[in-house]
């Protein structure tokens, strides 16, 4: 290669597309007037974290629970999905949580039988459902037996009749 012949490329190649740009006619990009430098425009990222970078999902969802007041609702809640590891598997097998509100928990069983075993076994079990959620959290256990069947549907049904007084009664 002569010192005439010259592959252009790096350097020279910007040069060379700078200068057929020139003669086109370009001209370079600017600034719109109406818009502000970046500077003015408020925050500008940095290299310190900041409410706009990508967060943690676990650290987002303690946020919200804690911004809604949910976090006494999702322990609850947690407690009933864990029902049979708190009482026991056999005793779970035979009651259910209904429901939980003002510090009073409903739980029903399949059984009479069952409901007397249980309230024999409420102050443990409010032991440990105070040790789940934190002391004072639950403080009446409401239990209920299984419900018998309704006598106020059907055609053979009266206004205020409790249907068969022999049974269940």
């Amino acid at each position: 290669m002569s010192g005439d012949e010259h592959d252009p490329d790096g350097l020279e190649l910007a040069r060379a597309l700078t200068r057929a740009t020139a003669k086109q006619g370009g001209t370079p990009a600017r600034r719109r007037k109406g818009k502000r430098p970046r500077a003015e425009q408020g925050r500008v990222s940095g290299a310190h974290p900041d409410d706009r970078d990508p967060q943690l999902l676990d650290a987002t969802v303690e946020r919200l629970v804690a911004d809604h007041g949910w976090d006494l609702s999702l322990r609850v809640h947690g407690v009933f999905g864990r029902w049979p590891q708190i009482v026991g598997d056999e005793v779970a097998q035979h009651c259910d949580p209904e429901s939980f509100a003002d510090g009073r928990l409903v739980v029903r069983t399949d059984s009479t039988a069952w409901a007397t075993q249980l309230r024999l076994l409420t102050p443990t079990i409010l032991r440990r459902l105070n040790e789940e959620l934190g002391e004072g959290t639950v403080t009446l256990i409401e239990v209920l037996g299984p419900q018998g069947p309704s006598w106020t549907k059907g055609r053979r049904s009266v206004r205020g009749g409790r249907g068969p007084r022999d049974t269940y009664g």
